[in-house]
């Protein structure tokens, strides 16, 4: 008998004028792919909980430099953003474990050299947001707790 687990999320935006796009990743299966996220939406997939090793990606994709708004001397007044709550894996909640593990991958939208950073539920530049794990699920978030 084969078990099954679910990932689960909520996408949300600090602008929804703002034609901020977002794909959700799972493997090489694209399982959400929306080109301006307007609302907050709660994104799902499910898939078998057999011995593997998984990768989830959530990517942003469409932020332009026109979505951050700067004062005279180069300081942030507002930027769109897409923000990531509530990730969870079988109803269970991945908060810190999430933080400890997942890679924000991106260049500043254009201006930098491609960075690796800490994730901490909001993406502000093109990027990639990746999270590695393992199945069968429990015993991966035993091993870190």
């Amino acid at each position: 008998m084969e078990r099954t687990s679910i990932v689960s999320c909520v996408l949300d935006t600090t602008d929804p004028t703002a034609e901020l796009g977002f794909e959700a990743w799972l493997n090489n299966h694209k399982f959400f792919d929306c080109d301006h996220v307007k609302n907050r939406q709660q994104i799902f997939v499910e898939f078998d909980d057999i011995p593997a090793s998984h990768e989830l990606k959530f990517v942003l994709k469409h932020k332009t430099l026109d979505h951050t708004k700067l004062d005279v001397h180069g300081n942030i007044v507002s930027d769109s953003l897409l923000t990531m709550a509530n990730l969870e894996i079988n109803g269970i909640k991945l908060d810190k474990i999430f933080t400890e593990h997942a890679i924000y991958t991106h260049n500043f939208n254009g201006t930098t050299v491609s960075t690796q950073q800490k994730f901490y539920g909001e993406m502000g530049c093109n990027g990639t947001v990746s999270f590695k794990f393992t199945t069968p699920f429990y015993l991966w978030v035993l091993e870190h707790m």
